[in-house]
């Protein structure tokens, strides 16, 4: 009987611990490493005017509140989002992105995304200045 007990609380554990992620995924959490960071923060350290692109033009908005607040973990970019690439030196110091993803640039932000589905799985908010 004890046995028993032992299995059915660490099925329970299992399956509390896989509901835990951000995006409500079971398995792995795909974000932004800690070494990524580190370079992103190198990069536009060593190249602040890098971050000026597309931003700062006469004319140019920020996006409305309701969109904004759009771009976080777990929820799909809006439709028609205009999406940038990031810098081609930036993009030559970071490791591959794991398949099926991709690092854009939203609003002033860095995103990691899921290209099937258009998930944020991870948000840099801090690295691009507005």
């Amino acid at each position: 009987m004890n046995r028993l007990v032992s299995i059915a609380v660490a099925a329970l554990l299992l399956l509390s611990a896989g509901s835990a992620s951000p995006a409500g995924n079971i398995g792995a959490e795909v974000v932004f490493t800690d070494s990524e960071i580190t370079a992103i923060r190198a990069w536009y350290r060593d190249n602040p005017d890098s971050f000026r692109q597309g931003h700062g033009k006469k004319g140019s908005k920020e996006l409305p509140p309701g969109i904004a607040r759009n771009l976080a973990r777990g929820k799909p970019l809006p439709p028609g989002i205009a999406k940038q690439a990031l810098p081609g030196g930036l993009i030559a110091m970071l490791p591959p992105v794991k398949p099926g993803y991709e690092r854009v640039i939203v609003d002033g932000r860095l995103l990691l995304v899921e290209v099937a589905t258009q998930i944020v799985h991870d948000v840099l908010s801090d690295m691009i200045l507005r």
